[in-house]
């Protein structure tokens, strides 16, 4: 399935499970619908299930979301205690759609748990309280944590019972972005299938270092990132290559604002380090997204020096100078509010990193050292990181580095059958049609001009602020709905609703208000009325309501005499 397509699910309101191959743009496609949710004004909670995913987003963990922490199960008691408290009432009432990313490392236990708590919350026995569910990624990558005895069936989110509940409609995403390389794609493939060919193997120990005419470590190193299993061997070698450099060390503390607590789990997830020490000639990586200075979360560079403010000057391996100015990161509840933020500067030094801190990044070159993989699914991680067989060049590789779990392999094959026949079932009309009546369902604005303008401030980093109440009025006036049924459904006075009409002719002069104009005579008593008012030249040139009222004699009330103005 193509992103075009899967959006096009998304936008239709189905639960959905998007996933693909390394590469294939998930991320890409989640912040396009996030986007189009937040210009249509639709409250959306963006989760994860680690907290650097949840950082790549701008969103929290999926355990802070919901109060579930790190257990695995609620008592009664418990689940009361949780309802307790009003931060987790307020966005569980008000969120229409839930993402979690990563979905691949949630255990299935805390899924079900999840399910339950929301709908506790909202008192909704549909799944997931009858929210929109989207989850996304890939279950080749890095498995849940679970108990020593616990099989991948008992571990895996799409075995558990609230996965069946959902109903999700699989979009397994084809087109290949990050691989440029067709014949390291096919090795990647041939991963993901469960059965590496001898020639797949035999072009892998090419990239080993383990001839004696082979390059030395020193040259190894050099413009590539080292990629490791354990962290023991990230920070040896970072602290060892940092020590080697001559010159001053510069350090830079973080920053933290807001709920303390959760930015400490925050802040172990996220890559640029409470205390970054940097020396000129230092390698590193930035580890956020800004596309507007020109660099993404793992870029490769070098610090070549310091300005007079202390801010490093890096040169990326493609030869352009940028600054690393500290940046935020920022964890939000569905209404913008802010509940925590990490300031710091977007580096780390990037001799080493581990395959786990990895995962979702795209990497130029690396030196992976796959000799003491433990877990099926770390080499296929580390591997889809690079971009071809030519930037990659490998330390160890033992037989785990190119293994994938059984019961994933088999998903696999049924999600991919299950995208293609979502892909014959939904055509184009239907899913747009399908859209629109979504966006209305979860109160959110079709108004082509409000999201144009929403959409603009979006692409400026503002925040879509909360819509005006003659704006709502306006929508409910386009939609052909009267006054007597705007004011029910607004709980609002006729008078009001009059003002309203006033306010939206000169705000909106493009909304067709005809339909509201008074009958003939009505619009002759209040113009004779108010040419007399203005003839007389005792109450100025502004004409109030109570001048006309008096005048006649209460013939007509003053919403009518209200609106009559208007078309005067």
């Amino acid at each position: 399935m193509d992103q075009d397509q899967a959006l096009a699910i998304l936008k239709s309101g189905r639960n959905t499970f998007l996933t693909g191959s390394a590469g294939t743009g998930k991320t890409y496609v989640l912040n396009q619908y996030i986007n189009y949710l937040k210009a249509r004004r639709i409250p959306v909670s963006i989760t994860a299930s680690t907290g650097i995913a949840a950082t790549h987003l701008e969103g929290t963990t999926i355990h802070a979301w919901s109060g579930i922490g790190i257990k695995d199960s609620l008592s009664p008691r418990q689940l009361r205690d949780l309802k307790t408290k009003k931060y987790l009432k307020k966005h569980m009432e008000k969120t229409k759609v839930l993402i979690i990313d990563e979905i691949s490392m949630l255990h299935g236990r805390q899924l079900d748990l999840v399910n339950q708590v929301i709908r506790s919350f909202r008192e909704n026995e549909e799944p997931f309280g009858g929210l929109q569910l989207v989850l996304c990624g890939d279950f080749f990558q890095l498995p849940p944590i679970g108990d020593s005895t616990e099989s991948s069936r008992d571990k895996f989110s799409f075995m558990s019972a609230s996965w069946l509940e959902a109903k999700l409609t699989i979009c397994y995403l084809t087109e290949q972005f990050r691989q440029s390389d067709n014949e390291f794609s096919d090795i990647l493939n041939e991963i993901r299938s469960g059965s590496v060919s001898s020639e797949a193997i035999d072009q892998l120990n090419e990239r080993r270092k383990n001839k004696t005419d082979g390059p030395s470590q020193e040259e190894l190193l050099e413009g590539s990132t080292r990629l490791y299993t354990h962290n023991i061997d990230v920070d040896r070698v970072n602290q060892d290559q940092l020590k080697k450099l001559e010159g001053r060390t510069k350090t830079f503390d973080s920053k933290m604002k807001g709920n303390l607590k959760l930015g400490e789990t925050i802040s172990k997830s996220i890559m640029a380090p409470p205390v970054l020490q940097l020396k000129k000639g230092a390698k590193v990586m930035f580890v956020k997204n800004n596309y507007e200075k020109g660099y993404l979360n793992g870029s490769m560079g070098e610090v070549v020096r310091f300005d007079r403010e202390g801010i490093p000057l890096v040169r990326l391996t493609n030869g352009l100078d940028l600054k690393a100015e500290p940046e935020e990161w920022r964890v939000e509840d569905e209404t913008g509010k802010l509940l925590v933020s990490y300031t710091q500067v977007p580096l780390r030094l990037a001799w080493a990193i581990t395959v786990h801190k990895s995962q979702g990044m795209t990497l130029d070159s690396a030196v992976m050292d796959l000799g003491k993989t433990f877990e099926r699914g770390q080499g296929y991680v580390a591997l889809s990181r690079v971009k071809s067989l030519e930037g990659l060049k490998l330390l160890g590789l033992n037989d785990t580095a190119l293994q994938v779990d059984a019961l994933a392999l088999r998903a696999d094959i049924r999600f991919q059958e299950l995208s293609e026949e979502a892909e014959q079932e939904f055509g184009e009309e239907q899913l747009r049609s399908e859209a629109e009546n979504f966006v209305k369902k979860c109160g959110g604005t079709v108004d082509v001009d409000e999201i144009r303008a929403n959409r603009r401030n979006l692409e400026k980093g503002i925040k879509v602020r909360k819509k005006s109440t003659y704006l709502v009025t306006k929508q409910l006036i386009d939609q052909g709905h009267s006054l007597e049924e705007i004011a029910i459904e607004r709980d609002l006075t006729i008078g009001t609703l009059c003002t309203h009409l006033i306010k939206i002719a000169s705000l909106y002069p493009n909304t067709d208000l005809s339909r509201f104009k008074p009958d003939r005579s009505t619009m002759a008593k209040v113009r004779n009325a108010r040419k007399k008012i203005l003839k007389d030249g005792k109450h100025g040139e502004t004409v109030s309501l109570k001048p006309i009222f008096d005048i006649l004699k209460g013939q007509l009330s003053y919403d009518q005499i209200k609106v009559a103005l208007l078309y005067v």
